[in-house]
């Protein structure tokens, strides 16, 4: 009989439907729980695993690195070393990553309308509002960073055509060309088409500041 390979040196067979259907091949990459979600957070730009940890509410150390490395060999994401003095590594999605926004951003709009209650256990972080509000956003034509402020945090999305290289971020944006202040519900209704950025605006639900093109644009000038 042939010699059994150890278990450490066997290849990995990854799980697969094993079906010749371009959905199916799609849900072997990223069908399993988690994977979407470290994809929404790696579209605000590279993280270091214990941060995204501590935005990933609920996921073990095993399974997000489980996740992670799937990604790697998938061609979702790849791992780097910052420069010193950082001494850390970053994980950031690829070109083929990126590509899932669109998928992501239809899924939020399929399910906003689910998010009619927040439950006491649900957890929350202010820049899972921004792919809800993207959608509101897309008619804008002044390309520029707009900086959001919630109850629950700020972080930044860009308009226009930068939206497709980088389209939101963390926190506050060091130089926004404009800001906004609204409710998360409101960002949730924005989503869902309830109501339009131009309404939402004149009827005082969201405050604008700024002196530029895109806040001119986002006061309905």
């Amino acid at each position: 009989m042939p010699r059994q390979q150890p278990a450490a040196q066997r290849p990995v067979r990854r799980r697969s439907y094993d079906q010749f259907c371009a959905s199916a091949r799609a849900l072997d990459s990223v069908g399993d729980r988690w994977t979407l979600l470290i994809v929404r957070e790696l579209l605000a730009g590279p993280r270091r695993y214990t941060d995204l940890h501590a935005d990933l509410p609920g996921v073990s150390t095993d399974v997000l690195a489980s996740r992670l490395k799937d990604m790697e060999q998938g061609g979702l994401a790849v791992r780097r070393k910052l420069p010193p003095p950082a001494a850390a590594s970053v994980y950031e999605l690829t070109e083929r990553g990126h590509g899932l926004l669109p998928v992501l951003a239809a899924l939020a709009e399929w399910g906003a309308p689910a998010l009619a209650e927040r439950r006491p256990t649900d957890a929350v972080r202010a820049h899972w509002f921004a792919l809800p509000l993207m959608r509101a956003l897309t008619g804008l034509t002044q390309e520029g960073v707009l900086e959001v402020r919630l109850d629950e945090g700020e972080f930044h999305v860009r308009t226009g055509r930068g939206a497709a290289v980088e389209p939101y971020g963390f926190g506050p944006a060091p130089q926004p060309d404009a800001r906004i202040t609204l409710g998360a519900e409101l960002c949730l209704e924005l989503g869902r088409g309830d109501v339009t950025l131009a309404e939402a605006v004149k009827d005082g639900r969201i405050e604008v500041a700024g002196d530029g093109p895109l806040a001119a644009e986002l006061r309905g000038g």
